[in-house]
Parts: C-alpha cells; structure tokens; sequence
C-alpha cells in the first residue's frame, strides 16, 4: 500500500475501495477481524484454529487450562484467534496488549485509549478527536499502527471478559530481543509487545501456573527496521 501512512488503516482502506468496486468478483479482503459484518465473525472462525489447538494441547500437556492468555492487539486477529476458544473458560484471564508507541500522541492504543466511534463500517473503541475525526497513530510495528479495534475486543473490553494494555516502542524492541537471545525464536515486531507485557506480569504468578503467549507471525520482515532502530546514531 502506498497511500495514507502505508499502514493497517490505508491497507483497509484500498481493500475496501476495491470491494465496492469489484463487488462481483471480490468477495474477501480483510485479514483482522475489523470491518462490516461478516467479515468480523470470518476472520474470527478461520483464526480460531489457534486457541482450539492450543487448548487442546495444554490440556494434554499441563493437564490444566492456563492461568492467562497474552497476545497483541492491532486490529486484533490473532488474539481473537487465540481468546475466542477460551471465553466460556471463566478462570482464564485474557490480555491483549497494544501499541503504547513512543509518548501520549503518538500511539495506537485504542482499547485502552480510546473512545466509541465509526471506522471501516465498525463501531468500535477509535482514537478520535472531540469531533469524531479519526487521529493519527505511531507504533514502531505497522500490523499495530491502526486506530480501531476489532468489535469484538470492544465487547470483550466492555464485559470485562478480557483486559487491554498498551507497551512502549522500546519495551517492544526489548521483547523482541529477549526472544531473540533466549530461544533463537526472531518474533514479529507486534508479537513483541506481547512478549514485553508478559516480562512485565510474569512475576505475579507462580512457578504452578501456565501462561499462553501468542506469536502472531515471524520476525524476518522486521530485522533491518530493528537494526536500523538499535545502530541509529552508532556510526
């Protein structure tokens, strides 16, 4: 994408414009679960295959369901990928974590953030102006840099089912690093955030409980923006 900050909100942006254009042979073209309805719900049933699997497996494994559930929250798929399994399963906690960019304006914390509004045929939690103009956003991943949320993670929000934090730009590439080092794993730079709440939380739990972290995707794509970051100014 080439238009707008080149981001998740103008990737939406250009696959729905080619949506209304091309209604007769275009018939899928979101990858989060935002947008107008079906395509939250879609999105939501294929991702799905993520917490099913993992349930399934920490159950045979841990012989317990886990104390928490972590994952990063953009537009939200894979962490509605991972907690929807999981809702009727009251005693797990679920936290989304999301983009607390580099100071408080130049961020894409939207649940934690942010108020009702329209976006994308949605209405969600929307970083907005007191005239419902929707505000620009920062976060050092672009699968974060968006200004809504998924509409389920506002209904999740709202109920209390699941609860929702925002981590700095530095704290992301700190995460990034320490999977890096620890396990050889490079994660995606939004899967860091996860990774950097979780260093944050861990110690609130004991030694007997079981935490789930969500890796959304591979590190690969964000090496040279990482080290472009850490080497910035060393020459």
């Amino acid at each position: 994408v080439t238009s707008g900050t080149r981001t998740l909100k103008d990737a939406i942006n250009e696959a729905m414009r080619d949506w209304v254009t091309n209604v007769r042979t275009t018939f899928y073209c979101l990858g989060s679960v935002v947008g107008p309805h079906p395509y939250p719900v879609m999105v939501r049933d294929f991702q799905s295959v993520i917490g099913r699997e993992a349930r399934k497996q920490i159950l045979k494994y841990a012989g317990k369901l886990p104390k928490l559930l972590v994952a990063c929250v953009g537009g939200g798929s894979n962490a509605m990928g991972l907690f929807h399994p999981f809702y009727n399963d009251v005693s797990v906690k679920m936290i989304g974590v999301e983009a607390g960019g580099s100071g408080p304006r130049k961020h894409a914390a939207t649940a934690s953030r942010g108020k009702p509004g329209i976006l994308h045929g949605t209405l969600s939690y929307l970083l907005q102006s007191s005239d419902g103009q929707v505000l620009p956003t920062h976060s050092v991943s672009a699968g974060l840099d968006y200004p809504g949320v998924g509409p389920e993670h506002s209904f999740y929000k709202d109920s209390g089912r699941a609860n929702y934090y925002p981590v700095s730009d530095k704290e992301a590439l700190d995460g990034f690093l320490t999977l890096s080092k620890t396990e050889g794993i490079l994660p995606a730079l939004e899967s860091a955030h996860a990774i950097a709440y979780l260093k944050k939380c861990a110690k609130n739990f004991s030694s007997k409980e079981d935490i789930v972290l969500c890796l959304s995707g591979r590190g690969d794509k964000d090496v040279a923006e990482v080290y472009s970051i850490l080497h910035k100014g060393s020459k």
